[in-house]
């Protein structure tokens, strides 16, 4: 009796100390707390010769075409140079030229193909071309867009308390970051509501993303504008990418962007939407209302049917209305100049 009591010991031991280890190794990481202070995303390193770059190619028979290039930073100093015959369309690269930065410059190469990048210049060529581009900044034409009369203005440099027209998305205190009139999100939070609600409309909204050069796909700088807090427009830094419906522009499952418009992160740019509300009879959708999204001046999105909510949204089910939700997804995004003007 004493033997198999002893036994029975033995084994409840390690079975209390094994699903201890087990608790251990599979016990959920603490979730970390909110952060303290605005980012100021703009103090960064490696990221001067990131952008968009345009010239002339010179072929061997003296022949001059037009050539741009992105140059998309990836990390400890490394680079793509993405050849391409022009910007805002979906056209097939020329080239991806690779590098590392080094003493104030950056050299990069593909085969045959050399280019070296210093003082916003990009020269190179091989034994059948040659190339010389510069660097520029192209700017959304809406940018700094003006509210018509009589819109609903939820976001301008007049603004000093956010909680004003803004709520969080958890249903308590809304603590994002305000500065000179740049709303910056406040990660682990909670989304950004607004208060006030809207049918058909214009939405005009200006977004930057951080600089997160060995982050990859959709730890880029993410965010996201929903709609009617029902239909996500994505937010992410997906300059140089394909241009996917869950890459900046895109409508999450619903629809990819006509052309990735992206600018590169730290930029400026422009959503400039339009939403028809859908027809509602109690709850029945009598008639899906649709989506157009022009981003950075180019439209991306035409009359997108919207069936139904796109994943992750704030609002449940249908409605002929609703407000602006922005996601908090952890990257600090930065929000500015946001009115509403209604469509009757």
């Amino acid at each position: 009796m004493l033997k198999h009591s002893t036994h029975a010991l033995v084994l409840i031991g390690l079975i209390a100390l094994i699903g201890f280890s087990q608790g251990l190794i599979g016990a959920p990481k603490k979730k970390a707390p909110p952060v303290k202070e605005m980012v100021n995303i703009d103090k960064v390193t490696g990221a001067e010769f990131m952008g968009d770059y345009s010239g002339q190619r010179t072929m061997a028979d003296g022949k001059k075409t037009p050539i741009v290039a992105q140059v998309l930073a990836t990390g400890d100093g490394n680079h793509n140079v993405i050849l391409l015959p022009e910007f805002d369309k979906r056209v097939k690269p020329i080239m991806t030229l690779k590098g590392k930065a080094k003493d104030g410059k950056l050299e990069v190469s593909a085969g045959q193909m050399k280019a070296v990048l210093a003082d916003g210049k990009l020269s190179g060529g091989c034994p059948k071309c040659k190339f010389e581009l510069k660097k520029v900044v192209r700017i959304s034409p809406t940018m700094g867009a003006k509210p018509p009369a009589g819109a609903m203005v939820l976001l301008s440099k007049g603004t000093r308390n956010l909680n004003a027209e803004w709520k969080s998305s958890k249903g308590q205190a809304f603590t994002w970051f305000l500065k000179d009139g740049v709303m910056q999100c406040r990660a682990r939070t909670g989304g950004a509501v607004t208060k006030k609600e809207f049918g058909s409309a214009k939405i005009h909204l200006e977004f930057r993303t951080p600089f997160l050069p060995k982050a990859k796909g959709q730890g880029r700088g993410n965010s996201g504008m929903y709609v009617h807090g029902r239909y996500e427009v994505q937010i992410l830094d997906s300059y140089t990418l394909e241009g996917r419906d869950n890459e900046c522009g895109g409508i999450y499952k619903k629809g990819k962007p006509l052309v990735n418009m992206c600018a590169p992160p730290l930029q400026w740019q422009t959503y400039d939407v339009t939403i028809i509300a859908p027809k509602m009879n109690g709850n029945k959708v009598v008639k899906p209302g649709s989506l157009t999204v022009i981003h950075n001046g180019v439209k991306i999105q035409d009359n997108i049917k919207l069936t139904g909510p796109t994943g992750g949204a704030y609002a449940k089910g249908m409605s002929d209305k609703g407000g602006i939700y922005i996601q908090d997804h952890g990257h600090p995004v930065e929000i500015r100049n946001v009115w509403v003007q209604e469509i009757k």
